[in-house]
């Protein structure tokens, strides 16, 4: 009993203690909050770059692709067996985009990507980024009537309606230079006509409130206001550039919106590869929230990418989906023994081998920051070491009392030890409590951060989140607990041990 007295009464009337459980308390804390703000941030990154990959790539090393899909479909169906879940077959190339904002031609390096509509959905959540809601249900490439924008992203508006006017409004342009032209070659200084409200060429009453005061185009003739090209699907970061305006506020400036047309050159898969070009309309853009994929790719009809390209029905990657539960590394190890790259000109591949050195990346930040933290619980150590040592000193001859009395060394080195655990658990309860009411409140914290220093804690234009995304793992928060109460009982021990070598007498006489 008289072990657990002196160690609370140390406790309790040793200011210098204190010091001691704010270093440990400030570790436990900042290590829970850092952990659970990189789990957070690691959680979101794999949800969307699981999202957008399939389990399992299939890639041709050949620039016409796979000649023979279907056979080689046949093949990964028998070798994976009843753990299948979803197959799809696509196109993958390099690609030029050119986006006509305000007359001025902007192009953009993509990867163009063709997809089946019918089976992309099966093995990736590509669908679920798609902004119009009838996409999430069902992927198409055919432009909606509106319908685009939602609270989070304000675009203007969009679809057919937006398309039809815009073809209106060009239209007419183009007949007011016309005409104005004409009325220049027929003589200076005379006005031009106005253009008449119903033109010669003019058919009966049109269909559309935006046909009136125009030709009609002949049947045969591309016509936008009725008519679209293969539909295409933008990364948003592609469409759109994330600013700040005159006011310091931010918001998406859109290069094209749904219903716009846009240029793409790529290579074709013919021998020497000829450069083809075509127009495409966008049909609705996504958002994964991966930068690399939102400002990086575009999606077609899978047919409309093999005729472009002259390939027939070849494909250059062959995707994926395994059950719940799969295990991906047997599967694709399997995939390889059957499909070797001495006699196939294939790279098989799961999701986590495609992006493996940005996993490693984000797994060395973390493992460096948990060591750089526990650093700071190390340095609490050594000043319960020191202040042990200090302790020890001071109250030599309460140990000789203590020993004449007739407490063993155990009893003495474990007054020292438990005062050692006490400082660790009280230190730590602390921290951890703080940590986790630091962490649950974060997002509330980071808004008083801005409001005090006026910057934003996250930038908006960089981060594409509004919230600060944690997870609290329990095995983690344990284990620094338990790591911190570990330091503090390791550093009472070179103290406790020599409180428990104090000879009785030698003690007494200290002076």
């Amino acid at each position: 009993m008289y072990k657990l007295l002196l160690s609370w009464r140390y406790l309790r009337t040793r200011y210098i203690a204190l010091a001691s459980i704010i270093s440990v308390t400030l570790g436990v804390g900042t290590l829970i909050v850092v952990n659970s703000v990189m789990a957070g941030f690691s959680h979101e990154m794999h949800i969307r770059l699981h999202g957008i990959l399939s389990d399992i790539i299939f890639e041709s090393h050949s620039q016409s692709g796979m000649a023979d899909p279907e056979q080689t479909i046949t093949e990964i169906r028998k070798v994976v067996g009843d753990e299948l879940q979803g197959i799809t077959a696509a196109v993958h190339v390099p690609a030029m985009i050119n986006i006509n904002y305000r007359g001025q031609m902007m192009p953009r390096q993509v990867n163009l990507i063709g997809i089946d509509e019918a089976t992309y959905a099966e093995v990736s959540d590509f669908r679920q980024y798609l902004l119009h809601p009838e996409n999430r249900q069902k992927i198409s490439f055919l432009l909606h009537e509106n319908g685009y924008g939602d609270d989070e992203h304000a675009i203007p508006p969009s679809g057919w309606l937006y398309r039809r006017l815009r073809a209106h409004y060009e239209r007419e342009h183009e007949l007011q230079q016309r005409m104005l032209k004409n009325a220049v070659g027929e003589g200076e200084g005379e006005a031009p006509a106005e253009p008449s409200a119903e033109p010669p060429e003019t058919a009966a009453v049109p269909t559309d409130p935006f046909s009136q005061a125009r030709p009609h185009a002949p049947e045969n003739v591309f016509n936008p206001e009725k008519d679209q090209y293969t539909g295409i699907i933008l990364g948003i970061a592609m469409g759109s550039v994330r600013q700040r305006d005159a006011h310091g506020k931010v918001r998406d400036v859109y290069l094209c919106r749904p219903g716009d047309d846009v240029q793409v050159a790529f290579a074709s898969a013919s021998m020497p590869p000829k450069i083809m070009s075509e127009n495409f309309t966008v049909v609705d853009f996504y958002e994964s929230k991966m930068s690399e994929y939102d400002s990086g790719f575009a999606f077609i009809p899978l047919k409309a990418m093999q005729n472009s390209r002259q390939m027939g029905d070849a494909v250059t990657t062959i995707q994926l989906k395994l059950k719940p539960g799969a295990d991906l590394n047997a599967i694709r190890d399997k995939l390889q023994a059957h499909f070797p790259a001495e006699e196939f000109p294939f790279r098989i591949q799961t999701w986590r081998d495609m992006q493996g050195p940005l996993l490693a990346a984000v797994q060395m930040e973390t493992t460096l920051l948990n060591i750089l933290l526990f650093m700071i619980i190390a340095v609490a150590g050594f000043g319960i070491l020191a202040t042990f040592f200090m302790i020890v000193v001071e109250k030599t001859k309460d140990i000789g009392i203590l020993k004449a009395l007739g407490a063993p060394s155990r009893g003495v080195m474990s007054i020292f030890l438990s005062y050692g655990f006490s400082l660790g658990v009280v230190g730590s309860g602390v921290g951890m409590i703080g940590g986790l009411l630091f962490v649950y409140f974060i997002n509330d914290i980071a808004k008083l951060v801005e409001l005090a220093t006026g910057q934003e804690v996250f930038d908006p234009t960089v981060y594409y989140f509004s919230k600060i995304p944690t997870i609290v793992e329990p095995l983690t928060v344990a284990s620094v607990v338990a790591g911190s109460v570990l330091i503090a009982v390791l550093a009472s021990v070179l103290p406790a041990l020599r409180a428990a070598r104090l000879h009785p007498v030698e003690a007494l006489r200290y002076e």
